[in-house]
């Protein structure tokens, strides 16, 4: 692969609507304006996505403004028991009227509807999450509180322009390994999560998407050596010449990856085992994991023009990464997850 485009400061899109630049960042470099898309309102999408989990439970929050529909999704995942259960009520039209903040590092968003309410905040250097739904499981309530510390100081930024359409757009900021406490109250139990073996990770998307697309992410987050180490991995939509979104992390700081292609088995005879040992490998050979999963959160919706196919798979990674300097680590029963999802929308 030829060298990655590191993004420069400035705006992230000029005067027609279109990237300025494509490339990878650390951190937001680049000024997202919702004002200055050219693409369509109704095919602009906006989404906070954040993943808590330590060995036993984990939780997923969504709240998405998709112009045409929008969300406010939580998911309870028990890794013990392979279950899960997820509920998203939607709404029809928010048409950006939900408020999502231009950066992730600033501002608030929150969603009230008659079954529930969201909210991610900032607060004292902390990102506070709120949720509850009043009709979660068996007509039971969720009521979700977290706080997120310990936030790294590289991340995984890129933005992605789509060859068929010049003003489509992804730009995205992948956060792991931020550091969690709070507690769900969910079925008569109180699941308590504490910061010493809990983490959470932020996807953050904002855009222009093309009308179907398939995409491949996977994400991981623990302890090496008694220090934080996680991974992002991605690929499958938009023109990612200029760069990957493929990165590990060690102790807060980003080390890049070349390309990484997930090996699913029976995927190449259109009849995937998403419940099978999966592999990792990437074009640099500086990482090269199995994955053995556990539990498939898996989702299939079709109305009208509207489909969405998704398996996001939780397991446990074993294998090596190497980091930039050489400095190969193991990779040792590492809990995350890889995911396939295909969308007309």
């Amino acid at each position: 692969m030829k060298k990655q485009v590191k993004l420069s400061a400035g705006p992230l899109l000029n005067e027609r609507g279109e990237l300025c630049q494509a490339g990878y960042a650390t951190s937001l470099v680049k000024e997202y304006d919702r004002n200055q898309i050219k693409g369509g309102f109704l095919r602009i999408k906006e989404w906070d996505y954040y993943l808590i989990y330590n060995d036993r439970y984990g939780v997923a929050l969504t709240l998405d403004d998709n112009s045409y529909m929008g969300l406010v999704s939580v998911s309870f995942l028990d890794f013990k028991k392979r279950t899960e259960h997820t509920a998203s009520p939607m709404t029809l039209f928010p048409l950006g009227k939900t408020g999502f903040p231009g950066t992730s590092k600033t501002g608030d968003v929150s969603l009230s509807r008659k079954n529930g309410k969201m909210s991610f905040c900032h607060k004292d250097g902390k990102r506070i999450l709120d949720g509850e739904l009043r009709r979660f499981e068996h007509g039971l309530p969720i009521r979700i509180h977290f706080e997120l510390t310990k936030e790294p100081k590289d991340s995984m930024v890129i933005a992605t322009p789509f060859p068929e359409k010049r003003t489509a757009f992804y730009y995205n900021q992948k956060i792991i390994g931020m550091r969690a406490s709070g507690k769900v109250e969910y079925a008569g139990h109180t699941y308590e999560f504490r910061e010493e073996n809990s983490f959470a990770l932020l996807d953050w998307g904002r855009g222009v998407w093309t009308y179907e697309n398939t995409w491949y992410w996977s994400a991981a987050m623990g302890l090496c050596d008694g220090e934080t180490f996680g991974f992002n991995l991605g690929y499958g939509f938009g023109d990612t010449s200029a760069a990957t979104e493929n990165m590990l992390f060690y102790a807060g700081k980003s080390h890049k990856l070349e390309e990484v292609r997930f090996l699913i088995p029976g995927e190449d005879r259109g009849k995937p085992d998403y419940l099978k040992p999966w592999t990792f490998t990437s074009s640099d050979g500086r990482l090269e994991l199995s994955f053995t999963p556990i539990l498939d959160r898996k989702a299939y919706t079709s109305a009208g023009i509207i489909l969405s196919d998704q398996h996001q798979v939780f397991g446990y990674f074993d294998g090596k990464a190497v980091l930039d300097d050489g400095t190969r680590l193991p990779v040792n029963h590492l809990l995350g997850f890889a995911e396939k999802v295909r969308n007309k929308w």
